[in-house]
């Protein structure tokens, strides 16, 4: 019963260690870098809402046709 509760108990000390590694390895982006990653968001965001508007651009016609406007 013992190995259970202290194995229970071991899960979240171990994932706070794990959490408190990863914030101690991580640094925070220099400028130059978060302007390279916002700019790469902003592409993917207009490139994805292009796809998106042209897809919904071509596939209203083709569904009225289909189903014929009903």
């Amino acid at each position: 019963m013992s190995e259970k509760l202290k194995e229970f108990t071991e899960i979240p000390q171990e994932f706070v260690r794990d959490g408190k590694q990863f914030l101690v390895r991580c640094t925070k982006p220099s400028q130059k870098e978060f302007l390279q990653i916002c700019k790469a968001v902003s592409i993917g965001f207009a490139v994805m809402g292009f796809i998106g508007y042209f897809v919904k651009l071509i596939h209203i016609p083709i569904n009225n046709i289909l189903v014929g406007g009903a």
